[in-house]
């Protein structure tokens, strides 16, 4: 009974200093418009189970640029090109600071987490650094390519499998399996995980834990909304993510520890992975950077490189299933570019303007954050004529932007060919196409992501034909998506794969 005494008092406490303060700030400019707010939870109920889509119907009623009251929190939504380039380009130097969700503040990883910190301090910039001349560079990746083809070989060996069995694939369970095991080859020269559905032990849990840690990450968590109750974690999310984040923390360190007994012994072999670059780094004096760095940095490249990229190949699929002339059409190109070559090689991308035509349209429709990265004012500003005030939290729709009829023709359509003569890319440069985001906080990884999906989406589509496990009546079901860090499908795609 105190606990909810204590409870409804905190809620309270909370709405008054709320009120106070939004009177306060009415009083000295104007907010962007916004829907009708309840008392003390505001527009929480709004945001339902798919906050992307309830925020893109509501901006078609107050704009482009629109505000919400989620418990104590200002928020601000964006939901078009320009007043994207505004908060990320223009003023990216004001919404420089991460909104980092009161669960993810664990163990440490707010402050070693290139994506928890303030693109204004030393420590991100240290780790964009790195992470832009060491890890993703085009020597860095040319360096890697090898590992990646070695793991799109395995892919394709495992689709034929299935084929001479006659059985369906688990689609998004396969590119996580070859993802995953990409990226642990590249950071260590292993790999932690094979196709087989008997695996267990760390070669399941991997895939349990970094699943875990989206889901978590990207639920609605009201201690977000009311700061006030984080230290009582209600819905019990902290605890979940600390879980999940200190065993993928143990694995990462284990093979730190495991490399450094190697290095200190005779004769040593060095090995041509991304821990042996970063350990060289620890012992230079050029970065000042620390094992204990390398560890959340390696936690942040295995969750954000292993799902999303998989999590993309895989609507990829149901895509151009749904639509067979589509698939066709990217096959036919496949075919006159490749030839009898079964896996495509990264050279070869820029000659397939189809495939990367297509691989655009799956980003646009389907983009793998809907809402990336949320961002915070540092001080208070003005957009469009608008107060924004200091700590405002700022959503970027990128969902909604994609599906705008005044920027797209028929945007609920999949038709890559919209892509073929536009010039528009993801790069980051135009904002009706920025899944990776844009300016300061682009995903550092975009590179190795975008060779990984036009790869990985070739050498599926070029070695068989397809058709789902349930048949057409399916079809309809396959577009259905579960909001989170990533927006994954809502049941797994299986697929049979038939050996052309």
């Amino acid at each position: 009974m105190q606990v909810y005494i204590l409870l409804s008092l905190g809620f309270l406490a909370a709405w008054v200093v709320y009120s106070r303060w939004t009177d306060s700030w009415r009083q000295r400019g104007k907010f962007p418009p916004g829907p009708p707010r309840l008392p003390i939870i505001g527009n929480v109920l709004q945001l339902g189970r798919n906050p992307h889509k309830s925020l893109a119907d509501l901006a078609k009623h107050y704009g482009p640029l629109m505000s919400l009251q989620l418990g104590t929190q200002f928020v601000g939504v964006v939901s078009s090109p320009e007043m994207a380039r505004e908060v990320l380009q223009r003023q990216g130097l004001v919404f420089c600071m991460p909104f980092s969700a009161e669960a993810v503040c664990v163990l440490g990883h707010e402050h070693m987490s290139m994506g928890l910190l303030s693109t204004n301090s030393n420590q991100w910039r240290k780790l964009r650094r790195i992470s832009k001349e060491q890890l993703f560079s085009p020597p860095a990746l040319q360096a890697s390519q090898h590992l990646r083809r070695e793991r799109l070989i395995k892919l394709a060996d495992h689709v034929s499998r299935c084929c001479g069995q006659g059985r369906a694939m688990n689609v998004g369970e396969a590119t996580f399996t070859t993802m995953s095991n990409l990226m642990f080859g590249t950071l260590f020269s292993i790999e932690v995980t094979g196709f087989d559905p008997a695996d267990s032990g760390p070669k399941k849990e991997l895939r349990e834990h970094v699943n875990k840690l989206m889901r978590v990450a990207g639920a609605p968590n009201v201690a977000d909304f009311f700061p006030i109750l984080a230290p009582f974690d209600p819905q019990g999310l902290r605890r979940k993510l600390t879980y999940h984040l200190r065993c993928l923390m143990d694995l990462i360190q284990t093979l730190i520890d495991e490399r450094l007994q190697a290095r200190a012994a005779l004769p040593y072999h060095k090995k041509n992975d991304s821990l042996e670059t970063l350990l060289d780094l620890v012992e230079g004096q050029e970065y000042d950077f620390t094992t204990e760095e390398i560890k959340h940095m390696f936690v942040d490249l295995i969750i954000a490189g292993s799902d999303t990229s998989a999590a993309t190949t895989e609507w990829a699929m149901v895509e151009l299933l749904l639509h067979p002339d589509k698939l066709e059409k990217l096959k036919a190109e496949l075919k006159s570019v490749l030839g009898e070559q079964s896996i495509v090689d990264e050279s070869d991308i820029s000659r397939l303007p189809y495939l990367q035509a297509t691989v655009k349209e799956v980003l646009r429709c389907h983009p793998a954050a809907p809402l990336l990265a949320p961002h915070a004012a540092e001080v208070e500003t003005h957009i469009n004529g608008y107060v924004i005030p200091k700590n405002a939290k700022m959503f970027i729709n990128v969902w909604a932007i994609s599906r705008d009829r005044s920027i797209w023709k028929n945007p609920e359509s999949f038709e890559p060919e919209r892509f073929l003569d536009n010039g528009i890319d993801f790069g980051g440069h135009h904002f009706e196409l920025i899944p990776f985001g844009s300016g300061r906080k682009v995903c550092p990884g975009m590179p190795l992501a975008s060779r990984m999906l036009h790869c990985m989406v070739a050498t599926l589509c070029h070695n068989f034909d397809w058709k789902l496990e349930q048949g057409t009546e399916s079809k309809q079901l396959q577009r259905q998506d579960v909001f989170g860090l990533v927006l994954q499908k809502k049941s797994p795609l299986w697929a049979i794969p038939i050996k052309l």
